[in-house]
């Protein structure tokens, strides 16, 4: 029972910080820091600049996670975003296959569309 209570507790705190959390705390909204990582290769993923994309969607769908969990995002706009992310990394797995590696200027053109997305997350979230 206490472990019950502690773990409510802790559920509870969670929730209330996630709800003060100001569009600052996401880190998909600062873009240049984001454009500005390099990713880990390993696994399935060798090609360091799909890395570079994919490590920029894990935080881009966990912020995505975040604001719903928050209640600043309804499911449907979590879904829209999520699912868009989600085919961008598709996309660059599917290059990547394709020719070997993900050129520069696909990696630009990914950059694009998820900053474009991060912008829709963030002005959703401030």
């Amino acid at each position: 029972m206490k472990y019950y209570i502690a773990g409510l507790a802790l559920l509870v705190s969670g929730q209330v910080m996630a709800d003060a959390m100001p569009a600052q705390a996401y880190p998909s909204c600062d873009i240049q820091a984001q454009r500005d990582v390099k990713g880990e290769t390993g696994g399935s993923i060798a090609d360091p600049l799909q890395a570079h994309i994919s490590w920029r969607i894990n935080v881009l769908q966990a912020d995505i996670s975040t604001a719903r969990k928050a209640r600043r995002l309804t499911q449907a706009q979590a879904d829209r975003l999520w699912q868009h992310a989600s085919q961008i990394r598709g996309d660059a797995a599917h290059y990547v296959k394709q020719q070997g590696f993900l050129s520069a200027a696909e990696r630009a053109s990914f950059d694009r569309a998820l900053d474009q997305l991060a912008s829709q997350l963030c002005s959703k979230v401030a």
